[in-house]
């Protein structure tokens, strides 16, 4: 039976390169889009409905000797928008929210990485989407560490955040007959993530007997 340790979050922070311990190189980290999740919630008159993006990729570059040089980057692909509705999700990829066929991708890069407890971290970047670019914060939270099924290194994350639609030029709504509105503004965000430790590549002794 695979078991995974749960280790203190000091072993994630080092893997982002947040504390200063000795490595030999910067280490790559896949996101696994298979077993991690990107999804919001938005007010919809009295409740909230629930979406989530299916296609996205990131990576995670770490020297922990040095953890300023810590980045992360990630993309999603703005027309995988899925609310479990067919009829909505083509309204949001139309030019009256996502615009997809005019802005097909949503990329974030951090900026700056500030530890608040030994669980918590606080991620600040940029993110862009729907052709406008905007500081935002992630709170991110430290889940787990240990091998997969093949023994390769994970790391398990959460992150939450709220953005304003408006800030980044989606505004459509519809005035009802009470004198609300259809949709809110403010869009929280919770993403789930799994990463994976990339092979470092191969010195060059060893590329070159190997014939590449």
């Amino acid at each position: 039976m695979l078991r995974y340790q749960m280790r203190p979050f000091a072993v994630l922070l080092s893997l982002l390169g947040f504390l200063a311990i000795p490595a030999a190189a910067e280490e790559t980290y896949q996101i696994d889009p298979v077993h991690s999740t990107v999804s919001f919630t938005i007010r919809h008159l009295i409740s909230r409905v629930q979406g989530r993006f299916g296609k996205f990729q990131g990576t995670i570059l770490t020297d922990p000797a040095n953890p300023a040089s810590a980045k992360v980057k990630a993309e999603i692909d703005a027309g995988s928008i899925d609310t479990g509705i067919t009829d909505r999700d083509n309204h949001l990829r139309s030019a009256d929210f996502f615009d997809a066929a005019k802005y097909p991708k949503i990329s974030f890069e951090s900026s700056e990485a500030t530890v608040q407890s030994p669980e918590k971290v606080t991620l600040k970047g940029n993110l862009s989407m729907h052709g406008v670019t905007k500081p935002v914060i992630l709170e991110v939270t430290g889940l787990g560490f240990g091998p997969g099924m093949r023994g390769e290194a994970r790391a398990g994350f959460e992150g939450k955040t709220t953005l304003s639609r408006k800030d980044f030029g989606i505004s459509w709504n519809k005035p009802m007959d009470a004198g609300n509105l259809l949709l809110g503004d403010e869009v929280e965000v919770t993403i789930y993530l799994e990463a994976v430790k990339s092979a470092p590549p191969a010195p060059p002794a060893a590329a070159k007997a190997s014939g590449n």
